[in-house]
């Protein structure tokens, strides 16, 4: 077949462009012809099909940047014309899309629908029932908007916390509502059953819906696989230092706990969190790190912590902690407790520290069986799976 997968990065910023380029590439290994299609940024890997990407736009910066951007996510401008071209010149059949809110813009979907594509569409975040993203608001996790009305998103200041940028994601939700989003795609996939549940209160139609986990990357596993060792003494934190992300009170309750925290990962509470436990011995930030730093940090941990707050969908960093026999002591919120299973981790409540404490406790004085995590892991998650049921959804069955 040829397929033509659209992504507004083309470097993996996150889960959703690593995703992306590691399909891209699956589908090229089981020789099927594969476009791409992005918005052009300084960090994109090479591809021949840059050409035919849209111009960047960018909401900071001055009143010309905030009116093109505005424009990008309306689906005015040269996006149309860009992506028009490179679906005559391809003419795929199959259109897959991941995620292509703001910087590209949801008028792909109806353009590959006019060309007679079948349109497949991931959802990598809560946009299509959330204007925001992420069904969070100032007071925490929020549903207000999930089959209601969008209005909530302007009302409460959502997105940033500011008025301007709330309304600007108001105005997108009702220009790419739901009636047309649903006429112009064919399948949504959800990484997760919470996602698909999502959709359905949302009102999508259930007929549409499948439900398709991610998958762990063939190079990655391969790496997981070569650094089978011993275990260090220290559990783990892999992930952004954001608030949603639980990562605060985490710390909170590693700081009174007799085990060592290795936390990896940037984001916009590192000066604080590295300022108020800069004296805390059991706490260590590694920064930011590579893909080959991220594996060996996972295969050597005791366990691995996802405390979030948040709605996660289907986080690769608990399939990839599972791949690599690590433990996970996850939140029960989103999609995190279907990953889990007594064998394989331990859940708490979300946002509640002493539980979060009784977790990290429980795993951290169990033996676990490594080797067989990672090999259930590795057949649950593999790419071979998530192809097959890739692929049965383009051939329409």
């Amino acid at each position: 077949m040829r397929i033509l997968i659209v992504n507004k990065f083309y470097y993996p910023r996150g889960g959703d462009c690593v995703v992306a380029m590691s399909l891209e590439r699956l589908l090229k290994e089981q020789g099927h012809e594969v476009a791409f299609h992005a918005m052009r940024y300084p960090e994109n890997e090479e591809s021949a099909w840059s050409r035919y990407f849209a111009s960047q736009v960018d909401f900071a910066g001055g009143l010309g940047n905030k009116v093109a951007a505005l424009c990008r996510t309306m689906g005015w401008g040269d996006i149309v014309d860009s992506f028009k071209q490179q679906l005559e010149d391809f003419d795929p059949q199959v259109v897959h899309l991941h995620n292509i809110h703001s910087y590209l813009s949801p008028v792909v979907a109806r353009l590959a629908k006019e060309h007679g594509c079948r349109v497949v569409w991931t959802m990598h975040d809560y946009k299509l029932v959330c204007p925001s993203y992420s069904c969070l608001n100032s007071g925490g996790s929020c549903e207000q908007c999930v089959g209601g009305s969008k209005w909530h998103v302007l009302k409460n200041r959502c997105m940033k916390g500011s008025l301007v940028a709330s309304a600007v994601g108001y105005l997108e939700a009702l220009k790419w509502n739901r009636h047309k989003l649903q006429r112009y795609t064919d399948v949504f996939i959800a990484p997760s059953r919470f996602m698909a549940a999502e959709m359905e209160k949302g009102g999508f139609d259930t007929a549409k819906l499948r439900v398709v986990c991610n998958h762990v990357d063939g190079a990655k596993k391969e790496l997981f696989d070569s650094l089978r060792e011993e275990r260090g003494d220290y559990y783990t934190y892999v992930g952004r230092l954001s608030v949603e992300k639980g990562v605060e009170r985490l710390l909170a309750v590693a700081s009174r706990l007799p085990f060592t925290l290795k936390v990896a990962g940037d984001g916009p509470l590192m000066p604080m969190l590295r300022e108020r436990y800069s004296s805390c011995e059991n706490i260590e930030f590694a920064g930011r790190l590579d893909s080959s730093g991220v594996a060996r940090l996972l295969s050597g941990a005791r366990a691995m912590v996802i405390p979030s707050e948040w709605f996660e969908n289907n986080p690769l960093s608990v399939i990839e902690s599972l791949c690599a026999g690590t433990p996970v002591i996850g939140a029960r919120i989103g999609g995190i407790p279907e990953l889990l299973t007594a064998e394989n981790g331990v859940l708490f409540a979300s946002g509640d520290e002493h539980d979060m404490e009784r977790a990290i406790t429980a795993a951290l004085s169990r033996e676990w069986n490594h080797e067989a995590i990672a090999l259930n892991a590795s057949q649950r998650f593999s790419q071979e799976q998530y192809l097959k049921k890739i692929t049965e959804i383009y051939a329409g069955e």
